[in-house]
């Protein structure tokens, strides 16, 4: 039997065959143009969690993941400025608010995209950037270490931490003005392409109004932790492209064959954990797996280069941009406990 896939899973396969695929070379040396997210737009993957009641999807959770898989295995670089709109709109949606109203639906809808700047928070104790109470609304100081998106982004999700160890998340527009300057675009070993920056937090002020969430620093630990400590669609699906291209390669079908077993059988584990009715539930069955998923994902970008030959070494390479992504993939929201894992893993063998 087989069943007909949800009409976003569809959409974001056309898009990648006809858009991100053909042109992700080119994206990555030259940057993620707004045309590629208008394309997402219009294909209504921004809106893939948000509420229906206000323009979104309301996806199933599977669904989404699908669509991620399906985007950062065409175009890493796009996948990783749209994915950060998602956070906004889920939180938007789960807190009440006044900014809930005035851009849940702009979100929900594409009409605008966000993005985030509060990773700087899984620092604490130490505190990057401090939100002060002042004149009715907050005021922030800082360095933002990355912000993705710059240039393309509408609105940003930026937190804080006060004096009392809250934290403070704000909606800002996301744009230089008073109190806020970004740097150059960052040169990355990879992802250069999504338009990373610093942001310098010198003053800027936030009505109270903007205000989308208050919680404690503990609160947030403890809802991060799960997350974080669960795999990635990107890894799958950045591995799963890898070995698309081995498959293709002389002699490379067996390995392809091998290898896409064991991604899907430690797929079917991440997602089954991630899964699990209680959230903090299994964190550390939850890291193993994650650190397995990474295995699966730098032998399939290695096997890609392997089978790309000297041609691999071509910047032009698809099988390069992979495994460059894939090494990406190896640090993004990566935490103390997380590296910790993996690092003993390496050691482990």
């Amino acid at each position: 039997m087989t069943t007909t896939p949800h009409p976003l899973v569809t959409r974001a396969r056309r898009l990648a065959h006809d858009l991100l695929v053909p042109h992700a070379e080119r994206v990555d040396q030259e940057g993620v143009p707004a045309s590629h997210v208008e394309a997402v737009k219009r294909a209504g993957l921004l809106g893939v969690v948000g509420p229906k009641e206000y323009g979104g999807a309301d996806a199933p959770v599977a669904v989404a993941r699908e669509t991620a898989e399906i985007l950062a295995g065409a175009c890493c670089s796009t996948w990783f400025v749209q994915t950060q709109h998602h956070t906004p709109v889920k939180l938007l949606a789960t807190y009440d608010s006044p900014v809930r109203e005035q851009l849940l639906r702009p979100l929900a809808t594409g009409e605008l995209l966000a993005g985030i700047a509060f990773a700087h928070v899984r620092a604490f104790p130490r505190a990057p950037v401090r939100a002060v109470p002042e004149r009715g609304g907050w005021r922030f100081e800082g360095t933002v270490p990355w912000y993705t998106g710059w240039g393309l982004n509408d609105v940003m999700l930026l937190a804080g931490v006060t004096d009392t160890a809250e934290v403070v998340f704000v909606v800002a527009g996301a744009r230089e003005q008073s109190g806020l300057s970004a740097s150059a675009p960052m040169r990355l070993a990879a992802l250069t392409a999504a338009r990373t920056v610093s942001l310098e937090l010198d003053g800027l002020w936030v009505p109270e109004e903007s205000v989308v969430l208050r919680t404690s620093q503990e609160e947030f630990a403890l809802v991060d932790l799960p997350r974080a400590a669960n795999a990635s669609p990107a890894v799958f699906g950045v591995a799963s492209a890898a070995l698309h291209l081995v498959a293709r390669a002389p002699d490379g079908e067996e390995t392809a064959r091998s290898l896409r077993s064991r991604l899907d059988e430690v797929r079917r584990e991440a997602y089954a954990l991630a899964d699990h009715p209680v959230p903090h539930a299994c964190v550390p069955d939850r890291l193993a797996v994650k650190t397995r998923a990474y295995d699966v994902l730098r032998a399939a970008t290695t096997a890609a280069i392997v089978a790309g030959g000297g041609r691999s070494m071509d910047l032009g390479s698809r099988a390069q941009r992979l495994a460059r992504e894939g090494m990406f993939l190896l640090v993004q929201g990566q935490t103390a406990e997380a590296r910790r894992t993996h690092l003993g893993s390496l050691a482990s063998g």
